[in-house]
């Protein structure tokens, strides 16, 4: 039998035991739970020995002996720091990078790298430094897609056999040297300036050409407009001319029939009662009658077979030769060939300076040839305005060239 005090002492203790191994179960569960969250995986193992990947969710394992180490499978950014690298043609450049990475095998990433994010980030580092040594300084920074996928192709491969897949690769800057600096950009204000010296060349010779044109165009308008001035005035010239002849036809006329009528008034006076006048001057007084009231007396010259006083009458041959006929086809050619589109002009000339209709904006080069095409062997221009008017005479002497006899015959 257990004496009584040792019974008592037990009795007493018990509770703190209970208490202990209370604790120890609470501890073993927590140790055996392992909870893994749905974006990684855990590696397993048990005395220091590799077992297996632990999925998401709850997973049981060995208390105390065991030991678990968790892998992001998410996509992960390494920043590559700063790195300074001379070029192919030995020009100082620095250059940061961004790397992104994704776990694609966690058993590898464990077993096969220690650090896989640091590892990444050095070789990723010394490939910057490689891709940038191999390429010319205008390729550094010009070429940013080619850099990305040099280091991408250089990082694949030893990557993959960590168990990483290197998704993505960004240079973020590549900075030459502070005098490589100034150099361009002395380069670039030299060339902007290039630029802006043969664009104002450029549109200066095209206002020129364009201002030449309107010029050539001006004068070969008021050529035209002289030379059917002096048309029109040399027919006026010629109507008025063949007017003061047939004027002068008719008073002679009139004269002869006055003078006939003061012989019949000096017949009349005489004393003798009978009178022998002749056809002729029977006829005079009956067309000076008719001249007169245009009575009775014009139509017994009709019945006696004489004609009307048609003096002031044009015949076919006159009219044809003073142009009474088509003075109204002349007038209108003459509107039609001076003719200018003023608001046209005006159109074109407003999207020229708004640079908004350059397809109407011929090519000074284009303009440049047709002009030397234009020139005859001498060197003048063929139909181009001269000092005199007369070369642009010439062009509206090709447009009218059925009237032209007209004038030489005037």
């Amino acid at each position: 039998m257990i004496p009584v005090p040792v019974l008592q002492s037990l009795g007493g203790a018990l509770p703190i035991v209970a208490v202990i191994l209370l604790l120890l179960a609470v501890v073993m569960v927590y140790q055996m739970v392992e909870i893994v969250n749905a974006y990684e995986k855990r590696a397993l193992t048990v005395f220091g020995e590799y077992r297996k990947l632990l999925e998401p969710g709850i997973n049981f394992v060995p208390p105390f002996v065991s030991k678990t180490y968790a892998f992001d499978m998410r996509t992960q950014t390494l920043d590559v720091p700063r790195q300074e690298a001379i070029t192919r043609d030995n020009s100082p450049v620095t250059a940061d990078a961004v790397v992104y990475i994704k776990v694609m095998d966690a058993k590898k990433a464990f077993l096969e790298v220690d650090n896989y994010k640091k590892a990444v980030s050095n070789l990723a580092q010394t490939t910057l430094r490689a891709v940038l040594g191999d390429m010319e300084l205008d390729d550094t920074l010009n070429k940013r897609q080619e850099i990305n996928a040099k280091i991408r192709k250089e990082l694949d491969e030893p990557t993959d056999e960590w168990g990483i897949r290197v998704e993505s690769v960004e240079v973020r800057e590549v900075n030459p040297s502070k005098d490589v600096q100034q150099a361009m950009e002395q380069q670039t204000s030299a060339e902007r300036k290039r630029r802006a010296m043969i664009l104002e060349a450029q549109g200066e010779r095209r206002s020129a050409i364009e201002q030449a044109q309107g010029e050539k165009q001006s004068d070969i308008v008021r050529a035209q407009g002289k030379k059917q001035s002096q048309i029109l005035e040399a027919q006026g010239d010629a109507i008025s001319t063949v007017l003061r002849a047939k004027s002068a036809e008719s008073m002679g006329e009139r004269a002869i029939i006055d003078k006939g009528m003061e012989t019949l008034e000096n017949i009349g006076q005489g004393e003798s009662t009978t009178f022998v006048m002749p056809q002729e001057l029977t006829s005079l007084v009956g067309r000076y009658g008719k001249h007169l009231s245009g009575g009775d007396v014009s139509d017994m010259a009709k019945a006696n077979g004489e004609s009307e006083l048609d003096s002031l009458n044009f015949d076919a041959e006159t009219r044809e030769l003073i142009g009474l006929d088509n003075i109204e086809e002349i007038l209108g050619q003459i509107d039609e060939e001076a003719e200018v589109d003023v608001e046209e002009m005006e159109q074109e000339a407003q999207a020229i300076k708004e640079g908004k209709d350059a397809t109407n904006i011929r090519d000074p080069d284009e303009v440049i040839e047709e002009m030397d095409s234009d020139m005859d062997p001498s060197g003048s221009p063929v139909g181009g305005p001269g000092g005199d008017g007369s070369g642009a005479g010439g062009s509206a002497d090709a447009t009218d060239g059925e009237r032209e006899p007209e004038t030489e015959t005037e």
